[in-house]
């Protein structure tokens, strides 16, 4: 049985890369075992994540809680990623 990827979405209010990057992920779980946690960019949480990788961009992105991307986020390279390596598989 697959292992779930948790895709960890910091958002920021009236973030546009922030709605399509929740867009793309809404299609990606439909074939991949993924799960999404959405964090705002003003909670306790987000900040924490903020602090943590300085995105300079919104989304900030995380995998299984490893920086992915800031900004836009990267549809073809995230397929291809969760397409060839099992979950929990990343470094």
């Amino acid at each position: 049985m697959p292992t779930t990827t948790i895709i960890t979405l910091v958002e920021a209010p009236a973030c546009h890369f922030c709605v399509d990057a929740q867009h793309a992920l809404t299609e990606l779980a439909r074939q991949h075992p993924i799960r999404v946690d959405l964090v705002a960019a003003d909670s306790d949480a987000g900040q924490h994540l903020i602090a943590a990788h300085r995105p300079a961009m919104f989304p900030l992105v995380l995998l299984d809680g490893a920086f992915f991307s800031a900004g836009r986020l990267p549809r073809r390279k995230l397929q291809a990623l969760l397409a060839a390596e099992p979950a929990g598989a990343r470094s």
